[in-house]
């Protein structure tokens, strides 16, 4: 694996001494066991147990994760969606339109055309829903006043039967 560059790099993997970024590097790699990866860095196998512990560490292998990945496969993928529009199955464009909109930004995961629609259908169902409780609280507004009076008269009778005499 090549070592990334650290020309305007910055984050939590840059700010870990040689030793540490090795380690990270060899446990991304998943090629030795812990022992020889603590070896590797000259430190015994509990120190690099308390660093795989610590959230700097933490951190700094997500980082690397993210970089090696982005760095080695990102522009691949890119190139290959791309030319899935070009497919002669539509579902297979479809899909790839919207994976490229999803990487852009553009079209969050939990949204789709279809989904979107639904989502304005149901707004609009829970208005009027809305609409029509309102209209029949007014309409029975009255009624619904009376009720009010006579469950505050209750109260009021209750309270003053628990008043000391």
């Amino acid at each position: 694996m090549k070592k990334l560059d650290k020309i305007g790099q910055s984050g939590p993997f840059y700010q870990l001494d040689k030793r540490r970024r090795k380690a990270v590097r060899l446990l991304f790699e998943d090629e030795l066991t812990d022992e020889q990866i603590a070896e590797a860095v000259q430190r015994r196998r509990s120190t690099l147990d308390n660093w795989k512990n610590d959230e700097l560490f933490k951190a700094a292998q997500q980082q690397y994760n993210h970089l090696v990945v982005k760095r080695s496969f990102e522009s691949r993928a890119l190139k290959k969606l791309v030319d899935l529009l070009e497919a002669k199955s539509e579902m297979v464009q479809l899909q790839a339109a919207n994976s490229i909109l999803k990487l852009s930004g553009m079209l969050s995961d939990n949204s789709t055309p279809e989904l979107d629609r639904a989502k304005i259908r149901k707004a609009n169902a829970d208005a009027r829903v809305a609409e029509a409780r309102a209209k029949a609280l007014e309409d029975n507004g009255q009624d619904m006043e009376l009720l009010l009076n006579k469950m505050l008269d209750t109260i009021t009778k209750e309270d003053k039967s628990d008043e000391p005499k």
